[in-house]
């Protein structure tokens, strides 16, 4: 385990006001300047390739490099490349309308930095979910201090180091510091991922300040597999988004909505897909080991939980009992039976264990998904272009895909958060940058103003001027 030096409350203010009087100081960084930061936080993200292969596989215990090089390091990389290529135009000021009564003036808005950007980050994906908002932020024009998970201080070292080659600490830094305290400090914007009930905290004390705050929070996000479509397809697709770092994914399907003449089916070639994907079973190289023994408890009391409310659990893939032989490793399971008195029908399930639900039209699926809190994400596998329609008009998610999981997620362009339950405010996209800048709408007066025309002392002209307004 890396050495890791917590930093107090007193530490944290004085981190906060030295980038504050940085950022007054220096002003808002120039496009030449938010673009040579861009390259070479990719540069030294690229450079330390093997070192956050390793320091992942070490935090979590066993970790496949693939998933590391996929889903963290080009993911970011790929971010990195978009906000590059669309700097100059999310930067440049937009024309707005201008009233008919003051049609000589202009109207425009400009994006200015915030300041100073907090990120809480969590330790399911300790790259990807720590390094896009700070890459967003510094594209934004912003200062940053990132506070990631306690559970992943290898990764975080990793991390810290290449913050103190690449920026000043007075520009981008990492802290090891209390959630809490960290919570409290009065920064332009917080960006929190986690869980919703952390996220209530974060969002608490963020308010004390009046601090803006983005929350990405996850949930139960569900996969509707319409009646008829291709098991194989769509089961290749769940268990990539469902085992993808041992299920311990945000935006993973967390229960699978089946019609009710197929659950057989396709629990067969589930457990077919899961043996495919994985030949060498959860020992294999290219399965990953929950994050510690805390997380793998939760996982277990989860399934005993099911077990002891009468759902069946049936363990999926080739060797399932293998998994006894690494430590805190769980193998793929599907639950049957699920009952609203069981905990894994309520709690996001992070990890290897997809619950399996029949339903016997897709309004009963719909309505099932609408019972629950709003998802990060929502799956749907159909060809019927009604069925899908009314799947996307009736319920309400973060992001949907579409015959696919995971997709959407890998699509820069768009926006990415959730709604209600599962989080507020968006990066990603041009939506990010906004959301870590200030639109600031500016008006210049022309030389002749309709409004000049209202102005005291009022008289009959002003009583026609309103009239005429009011048509």
């Amino acid at each position: 385990m890396a050495n890791t030096t917590t930093t107090d409350a007193d530490q944290l203010s004085n981190i906060l006001h030295r980038q504050r009087a940085a950022f007054l100081r220096d002003g808002a960084p120039t496009l030449e300047q938010r673009r040579a930061d861009l390259k070479k936080f990719k540069a030294a993200l690229i450079d330390r390739k093997k070192e956050i292969e390793d320091a992942i596989n070490t935090d979590f215990g066993h970790r496949s490099r693939h998933e590391t090089d996929i889903v963290e390091i080009l993911g970011v990389i790929e971010g990195i490349k978009y906000l590059d290529r669309h700097l100059r135009k999310f930067m440049r000021p937009t024309r707005r309308h201008v009233a008919l009564h003051m049609r000589l003036g202009k109207a425009r808005v400009e994006y200015q930095p915030l300041g100073v950007v907090g990120v809480i980050s969590p330790w399911n994906y300790p790259i990807n979910l720590s390094l896009m908002p700070v890459v967003t932020a510094i594209a934004a024009g912003n200062r940053v201090i990132l506070k990631p998970s306690k559970f992943t201080p290898a990764t975080n070292a990793v991390i810290e180091a290449m913050f103190k080659d690449v920026f000043p600490e007075e520009q981008v830094t990492l802290v090891n510091s209390d959630g809490a305290a960290f919570s409290k400090l009065h920064f332009d914007h917080l960006v929190f991922t986690g869980s919703t009930s952390v996220g209530r905290s974060v969002m608490k004390a963020a308010s004390e300040n009046l601090v803006p705050v983005t929350l990405e929070l996850g949930g139960k996000s569900p996969v509707i597999i319409a009646k008829g479509y291709s098991h194989d397809q769509a089961v290749s697709r769940i268990v990539y988004g469902k085992l993808l770092s041992g299920g311990q994914t945000c935006i993973a399907p967390d229960y699978a909505l089946v019609h009710e003449t197929e659950i057989d089916a396709f629990i067969k070639a589930y457990d077919k897909g899961v043996k495919t994907a994985y030949p060498e079973g959860p020992t294999g190289i290219d399965y990953t080991s929950i994050v510690n023994e805390q997380q793998y408890a939760i996982l277990k009391e989860l399934l005993d939980d099911a077990r002891t409310h009468g759902a069946k659990v049936i363990e999926v893939g080739n060797r399932p009992g293998d998994a006894l032989s690494r430590p805190h490793t769980m193998p793929p399971a599907i639950v049957l039976g699920v009952t609203d008195a069981m905990k894994v029908a309520h709690e996001e399930i992070f990890g290897p264990i997809l619950p399996i639900l029949p339903y016997r039209s897709i309004d009963d699926a719909i309505d099932y998904v609408n019972r629950r809190p709003r998802p990060l994400a929502l799956y749907y596998f159909g060809n019927d272009n009604d069925d899908k329609r009314k799947v996307l008009t009736r319920t309400t998610s973060g992001n949907v895909t579409i015959n696919g999981t995971f997709s959407h997620i890998a699509q820069d362009d768009l926006p990415f958060g959730g709604v209600g339950e599962s989080g507020m405010g968006q990066y990603h996209g041009i939506e990010g940058f906004r959301t870590l800048s200030h639109a600031k709408g500016i008006y210049e007066q022309g030389r002749w103003n309709g409004m000049d025309l209202l102005h005291a002392p009022f008289g009959s002209l002003t009583d026609k001027l309103i009239r005429l307004f009011l048509r």
